[in-house]
């Protein structure tokens, strides 16, 4: 019998709005689930996100955040594009499962990708599964190639953890805010990076969603991290502080922003912190592990060919986190 295939006329990209959160919320959690059931995983079900976690990364996009319609007027994929700087990167992004293999993916990818070139990025990247062969495969035949793993470790908060003096960008008023956001940007600049967190920085305390903890030294800055303490996961619990940017000078700077880090998840009463650990950067990494971080996931990190990710010059750290 022959099997009923539904049209192909679909429309894209168009923006995403508001109104569009709650369909794509349930797209993301449909298309990662039927992933990881492709992948042997059949258990597993992968929860919809956080309105406000969707709300960030969409304000943060802003016209990167793109999807594309079928003929009845439903969503049948999205990529969100981000640009921080000179740094780009996508995702989240789906296709429907029923519409999959027929080259919309495909279409997606490079209609993000001809969106941060536009804006002379000098870094497009993506994150994905190292298990999945496919998506491997996939986006290798599109340009990109594979760079390092990001392995996400967590480890637990400690009241006494951090001696080291810091700030909270949330608790500055206004000036004090404007000027440690330019201490960030200044930070980064002084290693040769070009990225510029400003943007996720405001709306993460804009919409609530955590804060960031300055190192402060000389007028300057020494190292910072961006964190989210709201749950990522729809209706779960807040357990977990999760580090999206975190950069240190030194390895010194860096051992006392993560103490100040489990200290500060203490104090909200969390249970552990969250890092996307780069192991670009084998000697972060290693600090995590001594101080009993453990290994949580993995994933591919892949940069567009001509677009490789920069790293920091004189043994400074930045874990950037591709994903939202």
């Amino acid at each position: 019998m022959k099997m009923w295939q539904p049209e192909r006329g679909v429309q894209g990209p168009m923006p995403v709005t508001e109104h569009d959160l709650g369909a794509l919320n349930r797209l993301f959690s449909d298309a990662f689930t039927d992933r990881y059931r492709r992948d042997g995983l059949v258990g597993v079900r992968v929860p919809q996100l956080n309105p406000q976690v969707w709300r960030y990364a969409l304000r943060d996009a802003r016209e990167g955040a793109m999807l594309w319609r079928d003929e009845h007027d439903d969503i049948v994929a999205f990529n969100i594009a981000h640009r921080s700087g000179d740094e780009g990167w996508m995702g989240p992004l789906a296709v429907r499962p029923d519409r999959q293999a027929l080259g919309l993916g495909q279409v997606v990818v490079q209609a993000a990708i001809a969106w941060l070139q536009e804006r002379r990025v000098v870094t497009i990247g993506l994150e994905t599964m190292p298990r999945t062969v496919d998506n491997i495969g996939f986006y290798s035949r599109l340009g990109f190639l594979p760079s390092c793993l990001t392995i996400t470790v967590t480890g637990d908060a400690r009241a006494r953890a951090g001696r080291a003096r810091y700030a909270r960008l949330g608790e500055l008023d206004a000036a004090e805010r404007r000027a440690g956001l330019n201490a960030c940007r200044q930070a980064l600049a002084a290693v040769g990076l070009g990225c510029d967190y400003g943007r996720e920085l405001e709306l993460t305390l804009d919409l609530a969603l955590g804060d960031a903890i300055l190192l402060p030294a000389d007028g300057g800055v020494t190292a910072f991290a961006l964190f989210h303490a709201a749950p990522l996961a729809e209706a779960r619990p807040a357990d977990e502080l999760r580090v999206l940017k975190l950069f240190a000078r030194s390895a010194d700077d860096y051992e006392r922003l993560v103490g100040a880090l489990e200290s500060y998840a203490a104090k909200l009463r969390m249970r552990r912190v969250a890092i996307r650990c780069q192991v670009s950067f084998p000697a972060a990494y290693e600090a995590l592990i001594r101080r009993g971080y453990r290994v949580r996931w993995t994933d591919l990190r892949m940069y567009l060919h001509g677009y490789p990710e920069r790293g920091p010059a004189g043994g400074a750290v930045l874990f950037s986190n591709w994903e939202i």
